[in-house]
């Protein structure tokens, strides 16, 4: 018994003194943010044409769990994405994103439970430039798959066939041209057999 009051009652009693501050210190952060909303919303809508291209990149390689955290607001998603909560408003406070600095400073001091108001008040205007990027895809018209190629293959197989069939019908033609020659008597053994050439002129008697 006296350990526990000599020793881990103090410890205690100094966490819950510790977590007491650190609210206390966060919910001023908080406060002192929420004065200067106005500010860095102005800041932001002045500088949104160059931080577009720059604020996609940094969304883009981020892991799909912050991608999710920053596009939906949800009780405690930022508690179990933490480090990645921090190390993307970093990345946004050095392309000097409005707000991101004093709002990554106080991740650094108190975690995201106790500031969740400005994490997501930043979370939500970097949406603006996402929400953009994803309709524009949506209304991009579906690529046309390009038509196949003719087969030359095919091509030269048909011109082989034409081919083929010219030739046979050359051998036809042959084939006839000679069964009529093979028929025509020859001049000289029509002679012998003292048949008149047909292509001489008729002797007078």
């Amino acid at each position: 018994m006296g350990y526990w009051k000599s020793v881990v009652v103090p410890k205690f009693k100094k966490l819950f003194e510790k977590n007491n501050v650190n609210k206390a210190a966060a919910a001023e952060a908080c406060k002192i943010f929420d004065e200067a909303k106005d500010d860095y919303g102005k800041e932001f809508e002045e500088k949104k044409a160059d931080l577009q291209a720059k604020v996609i990149e940094i969304y883009e390689a981020s892991t799909t769990e912050i991608k999710a955290v920053v596009k939906d607001r949800k009780d405690g998603a930022l508690k179990k994405v933490s480090t990645g909560v921090g190390k993307f408003l970093e990345e946004l406070s050095k392309i000097e994103f409005p707000g991101s600095k004093p709002v990554h400073e106080a991740w650094s001091k108190f975690g995201p439970t106790y500031i969740e108001g400005p994490i997501y008040f930043i979370f939500e205007k970097v949406s603006t430039f996402i929400d953009v990027v994803e309709e524009k895809k949506q209304e991009e018209p579906p690529v046309a798959e390009p038509k196949a190629a003719t087969d030359p293959v095919e091509e030269t197989s048909g011109k082989e066939k034409e081919i083929v069939v010219d030739e046979e019908k050359k051998e036809e033609v042959t084939a006839v041209v000679t069964d009529e020659a093979e028929k025509k008597p020859e001049p000289e053994a029509a002679k012998a057999e003292g048949v008149a050439d047909p292509t001489e002129p008729a002797k007078a008697c």
